[in-house]
């Protein structure tokens, strides 16, 4: 299944750090971890709507 990747880089960049964090097993609950991916790559609040959907997607 083909994933429809945002245009902006520093959504690209979020995803990427949020996959990695997931990953690594940190513990860190979704929605703490797109709070702090919001500040660290400057994102709208429309991009945060954007990853936590692709998030939730993703997971099914």
């Amino acid at each position: 299944m083909a994933t429809i990747m945002p245009e902006a880089e520093n959504v690209q960049k979020a995803i990427k750090w949020i996959s990695g964090s997931l990953e690594d097993g940190e513990g860190q609950p979704l929605h703490a971890l797109i709070e702090k991916a919001v500040f660290k790559f400057d994102l709208s609040p429309k991009d945060s709507e954007f990853l936590l959907g692709f998030f939730r997607n993703h997971k099914k």
